[in-house]
């Protein structure tokens, strides 16, 4: 079977449109809450945090605020996006078209990953109107926004086709992804944790994005960019056998 690139652009056409649909909740919300963490926690508290290096602590949030908008929504926006195909049953006319997994990956996935960069891009315009923070590396920035949008949206695909209920779609977000990422390193350094906080630290995944990302803005993390890359892509590479494996087996496509 050949690539269908017509049938993969109308997918990703289709699901980008749905966001400008709804601008307020996928665009709007979504920056004004990370303005609000800005504004609270940089301008109001950070003037009596004092980090590692004399690092101005709201430039350092600023990386985990974006890691946290950019993990919930690719993953929301990508978990709704097939779920509602399967809610109304479209997702039967989807699976008799002649579109394989290669672009309905690219269709699904794409378009929630170039959501969340749309989405990033707008976080880190209105963060330059409240906060001074520099780019050191803002290549590296873009391709790992790039790989982390990508990433979490492969988990929010697996979610949606998961998901047999509204509520569900929303427990790996809210009740998983957030925590983790508060947990993570978004406020604070792992150099101002104690022992035995520092190791339980380390063993959230989510430390080593955010460091990452903090790399990529700062110059400076509590990890080596490497180790963020590869768990990173070892993250992207069991989603895609997961979803692999849910289109060969048919699970949860055609209940």
């Amino acid at each position: 079977m050949t690539f269908n690139a017509r049938g993969a652009f109308a997918i990703f056409k289709n699901e980008l449109m749905r966001m400008f649909r709804t601008a307020f909740g996928s665009i709007a919300s979504p920056v004004i809450t990370t303005s609000l963490y800005l504004v609270v926690f940089g301008a109001a508290i950070g003037s009596r945090m004092e980090l590692p290096g004399g690092t101005d602590y709201a430039s350092f949030i600023v990386p985990g605020l974006l890691m946290l908008t950019l993990l919930t929504e690719s993953t929301s926006n990508a978990s709704f996006g097939i779920y509602m195909p399967k809610f109304t049953g479209a997702i039967y006319e989807l699976l008799s078209a002649p579109v394989g997994v290669a672009e309905t990956l690219i269709g699904f996935v794409g378009a929630a990953a170039v959501k969340s960069l749309i989405l990033a891009v707008v976080i880190l315009g209105t963060a330059a109107l409240i906060v001074d923070y520099q780019l050191q590396h803002p290549v590296y920035a873009f391709f790992y926004i790039l790989l982390v949008a990508a990433t979490f949206s492969l988990l929010g695909f697996i979610i949606g086709l998961w998901a047999d209920g509204f509520e569900k779609l929303q427990i790996v977000p809210l009740l998983i992804i957030m925590p983790l990422t508060f947990l993570g390193g978004t406020f604070y350094s792992l150099d101002m944790l104690g022992e035995p906080w520092r190791s339980v630290a380390m063993i959230n995944p989510v430390v080593y994005l955010v460091n990452g990302l903090r790399w990529t803005f700062l110059g400076q993390s509590d990890f080596p960019i490497a180790i963020s890359l590869a768990a990173t892509l070892g993250f992207l590479l069991v989603c895609v056998a997961i979803i692999a494996w849910i289109f060969k087996t048919g699970w949860r496509l055609r209940e």
